[in-house]
């Protein structure tokens, strides 16, 4: 009888309300449901980071593991608190793109406190973001060290953006071999430290490397006592064998005898890093322009190094304006021309002059025409 009761009375019940039918609906609404959609990193990067698709398919390779965007909107986020455009992180995620899980906030503030500026270190880690991989407690050191040798944050922080500056330990290579230069070769720490501000990778060879570069120079008669000596081996350095010869043969080729070349050397060690097609450029226009002899040249080196375009033949042009007009009459060295900072040219040589020759600005237009020495 029970059996029949229960039958009957699920007839009277509407088939839509029926168990059977409540489960067969159920079922397919939890089918129609789509599956979460897995996280695409490359989407992630061209959506939230602004790449273009072939800069996400490239940073993808090294977030292959990413599950999500917390971390790297975690990284994003902090840096545009502290000053970092979009452009900004665009490329800091393009050089590296593996740095964006890092913890970024404690490392930013470790050298915060370490002295730099806030803008300081929106140009270090946009230049080399590298240096977030690094331990902070080896870093900072680092840092400390470097910042007392140049004696210049500005310099340092130039510096900082160079791949080398990290891969060397201060202990283990540069302090042995700015004591060899100290102790040894009789440099002085403040002399040492003005002449590797402009290589300061210098410090970072092996020290037989660096043996050999005293060597070199001291074959070359440049007393160690010589102001030039640091100089001489900072331009060494930057030059092979074959390279060194290479200048030989090319000033011998001018005109230069061999004397005339190590003359000029010892005098001026620089020299030896201007390329070959300048120096070339140089010597033929003192001699054929100018018309200075191949002697005073070897000695006045120094007259090499100051750019033709931007400040030897712009102040040439004026000075033969000048004599053109019966302004002026050559009086004096050629290096009481060349010498004196543009301000001091402008004054003695321009300034007078302006409203008799209006010309003479449009030669020399200071302080566009700065010196590259």
């Amino acid at each position: 009888m029970l059996p029949f009761v229960i039958r009957l009375h699920s007839l009277s019940i509407p088939a839509h309300f029926r168990p059977s039918n409540l489960l067969s609906c159920s079922s397919s609404a939890a089918s129609a449901v789509p599956p979460l959609k897995p996280f695409s990193v490359v989407e992630y990067l061209l959506d939230s980071w602004g790449l273009s698709a072939a800069e996400a398919s490239k940073a993808s390779l090294s977030l292959s593991g990413l599950k999500s965007s917390e971390k790297p909107d975690y990284f994003r986020n902090f840096l545009k608190s502290q000053g970092f455009t979009d452009s900004h992180i665009k490329r800091i995620i393009n050089i590296c793109p593996g740095i964006v899980c890092i913890k970024v906030e404690p490392k930013f503030r470790s050298l915060l406190d370490a002295g730099f500026s806030q803008s300081d270190l929106v140009e270090i880690i946009t230049s080399y973001p590298y240096i977030l991989n690094h331990a902070m407690r080896s870093v900072v050191p680092k840092l400390e060290f470097w910042d007392r040798l140049f004696g210049s944050r500005e310099l340092l922080v130039k510096r900082l953006k160079q791949k080398w500056f990290f891969s060397y330990s201060v202990e283990k290579r540069i302090l042995p071999n700015l004591k060899f230069f100290m102790d040894v070769c009789g440099i002085s720490e403040e002399k040492a430290s003005q002449a590797t501000r402009s290589r300061p990778e210098f410090l970072a060879q092996k020290p037989d490397s660096i043996q050999a570069l005293v060597r070199k120079a001291d074959e070359l008669g440049v007393p160690r006592q010589s102001p030039m000596y640091p100089r001489l081996l900072i331009a060494l350095y930057g030059i092979n064998k074959e390279k060194f010869e290479a200048k030989r043969k090319l000033f011998t080729s001018l005109g230069w005898s061999e004397s005339d070349f190590f003359t000029a050397v010892r005098k001026t060690p620089t020299l030896l890093t201007i390329s070959q097609p300048h120096i070339r450029r140089k010597i033929e226009f003192f001699v054929k322009e100018v018309g200075c002899s191949p002697s005073f040249i070897t000695q006045h080196p120094v007259i090499l190094l100051y750019s033709l375009d931007k400040r030897v033949i712009p102040r040439f042009q004026v000075l033969e304006l000048l004599k053109s007009e019966n302004l002026w009459t050559a009086k004096g060295s050629l290096l009481s021309y060349i010498i004196p900072s543009d301000k001091k040219f402008m004054e003695k040589f321009v300034l007078p002059y302006k409203e008799k020759v209006p010309k003479l600005v449009d030669i020399y237009r200071w302080p566009s025409r700065e010196v590259s020495v």
